[in-house]
């Protein structure tokens, strides 16, 4: 149920709602099994970005994974400064920021990690000599355990010809200077026992290197807030882990967890429209510009107003405000017709929803160029941090 009646806020829709109550729930959960299983737990900040409930967050957790500048910088603004990034590539252009910004960083591949180790090196080396207070920048590689637990290939990491990881066949049996992690994510809204099948298959294929690293990131996807997930089967299996592996400190860093079923999209009806025999709620909000992963992944959101699908005949798609023909999902019932002024609350649209509407895992939009008919062509605008800050501005 709705911590508040939302039908009854003076807020026009569509508007998404996030409960503090439910985010503490999630927080104190999440901040309990990294105590009971002393592991440390980061924030991903690609499911959620909403800086202004930072200091909420902060309470429980300070540390974060980034995947971009802007994510990393945002990190550093408002969270905390103990920064894990993970890049699929990085360039020349954004590395040495990367570079002073994180705690942690890890490569995607060997090629990637030889053509910047020796600017780690580098800068290790100078703030060892300068005497800084800045803790030395810590080298990892993502593996890949080919562990598929995932039933949607969209997201997963770990099928054939995937472009995340090394394979166990392509690293030399003595790791080069400079790797102090391993770095894996196998898993998507997963549970413990996929896990475990995914450390399996680790410690099969990676066990020769683990006594000689320093830490292991299990990457996202532990949802480990979901109501049906075994807490005490993840504890014991993390402190299985570290038993084996007594020199690995365990990183862990859940995306949806933080904020699983902290957030509402609320909307409202518009009209109602039928064609051949398919009723149609256009609503004043879109999956396409609102709620893109409802079309990518593709996946229905429970809508509280909504009966289940055998105890009503009154079933109907719901289609957005935009102009394109696919911006529709089907299908709901209602206890009664839907008509224009109905409240409709779609449920759990807080992580990935909302960072989906803007500069997703902070990647920065394409700059705009005009090539006029004669002479050099003319930038018309250029994206900055401040644009993906912005949206909570």
């Amino acid at each position: 149920m709705n911590t508040i009646n939302v039908s009854h806020l003076n807020i026009p829709t569509p508007f998404y709602i996030v409960y503090e109550d439910r985010l503490r729930r999630n927080l104190s959960l999440i901040k309990e099994v990294e105590k009971r299983a002393g592991v440390k737990i980061i924030m991903a900040l690609k499911a959620n970005a909403l800086w202004k409930t930072f200091p909420i967050i902060s309470e429980y957790i300070s540390s974060s994974t980034a995947s971009s500048l802007n994510e990393m910088r945002l990190s550093l603004e408002y969270l905390g400064k103990d920064v894990h990034t993970y890049c699929p590539v990085y360039t020349e252009e954004s590395f040495s920021e990367f570079l002073i910004g994180s705690s942690h960083i890890t490569f995607n591949s060997l090629s990637q990690f030889n053509r910047f180790y020796p600017v780690v090196k580098d800068f290790n080396d100078s703030l060892e000599k300068m005497g800084k207070n800045k803790v030395k920048v810590s080298c990892g590689l993502r593996v890949n355990p080919l562990c598929s637990v995932i039933e949607t290939d969209l997201y997963n990491p770990c099928l054939p010809g995937s472009r995340f990881g090394v394979q166990a066949k392509d690293l030399p049996d003595n790791l080069p200077e400079g790797f102090e992690g391993f770095h894996f994510h196998a898993l998507c809204e997963s549970s413990s026992f996929d896990l475990e099948k995914v450390l399996i298959a680790l410690d099969e294929q990676f066990g020769k290197w683990l006594p000689h690293l320093k830490w292991l990131n299990m990457g996202g996807g532990h949802l480990m807030t979901r109501k049906d997930y075994d807490i005490d089967h993840l504890v014991g299996l993390l402190l299985d882990f570290k038993r084996k592996y007594p020199n690995l400190e365990l990183i862990m860093e859940p995306g949806s967890a933080f904020t699983w079923q902290t957030g509402d999209l609320i909307t409202k009806v518009l009209d109602v429209v039928e064609n051949s025999g398919v009723n149609t709620a256009i609503i004043d909000a879109s999956f396409a510009c609102h709620m893109p992963d409802c079309l990518e992944m593709p996946y229905r959101p429970n809508i509280e107003e909504a009966v289940p699908d055998s105890s009503s005949d009154f079933r109907y798609r719901l289609g957005g405000n935009s102009c394109l023909s696919g911006d529709f999902v089907d299908g709901w019932n209602f206890p009664s017709p839907l008509k224009p002024g109905d409240v409709l609350t779609l449920k759990d649209m807080n992580h990935y929803t909302t960072v989906k509407t803007h500069m997703f895992n902070g990647i920065q939009h394409p700059s705009i160029w005009l090539k006029p008919l004669n002479g050099e062509p003319v930038k018309l605008r250029e994206f900055t941090y401040e644009d993906y800050k912005s949206r909570m501005d």
